[in-house]
């Protein structure tokens, strides 16, 4: 149990750039100190097994590149996070524009914004994860908002006698439609996979 001074007493906001995945109205959450400031991060990497969806939030500026928040999501919060957030992008698009697109890397390079590893040992090599990270955050519900600029994510617990915010994430706008585009290919795959469907057979080339 932490003293009152580990926490801060402001509300997660509740505009209506913020829709609580999962959630009717919107969701007022304490916002422990230690999560407020948040963290920025430049690319996601995402998994998940039969029971629930992970996020790595990486920052690859500088060296070495490390992750720098992790968050474990159900399946059902993981669709309902995909449908507030293309809400929300929606929103973003009509008050500014589509989101600028990410410079195409030069071969070999690391992609930057949202990436699905292929084999865990080979990505993570390179990579720093202290080990007050390797358990994660759990959430089961996120509130969304953004700026002209940068896109935040308030990873949230609702749990009784009060919601808490569980992790902040920054990340910048550019990056959030590879976000949505990846979340929703993961979490499509996810459904075929337990409801026994065959994979989806990659277009031919021409």
């Amino acid at each position: 149990m932490g003293s009152p001074g580990d926490e801060t007493n402001e509300p997660a906001p509740s505009d209506p750039d913020r829709p609580a995945a999962g959630e009717t109205a919107p969701v007022s959450a304490r916002i422990p100190q230690h999560v407020a400031g948040g963290v920025f991060c430049t690319s996601v990497a995402i998994f998940n097994g039969p029971a629930e969806f992970v996020l790595d939030f990486i920052l690859r500026l500088g060296a070495p590149h490390m992750v720098v928040a992790r968050v474990v999501l159900a399946p059902l919060v993981v669709g309902q996070f995909i449908a507030a957030l293309r809400d929300n992008l929606s929103m973003y698009a009509g008050r500014f524009g589509p989101p600028p697109s990410l410079p195409v890397p030069p071969p070999g390079a690391v992609p930057a914004g949202v990436v699905q590893p292929g084999t865990p040992d080979d990505f993570y090599h390179e990579l720093k994860f202290r080990d007050e990270l390797l358990s994660g955050v759990y959430a089961n519900a996120v509130m969304i908002g953004h700026t002209p600029s940068e896109f935040w994510f308030d990873f949230i617990t609702n749990f009784y006698p009060r919601s808490a915010v569980s992790c902040r994430v920054f990340m910048t706008a550019q990056q959030v439609p590879g976000l949505l585009d990846t979340l929703t290919t993961s979490f499509e795959a996810f459904q075929r996979r337990i409801s026994g469907e065959p994979p989806l057979e990659p277009p031919p080339e021409e």
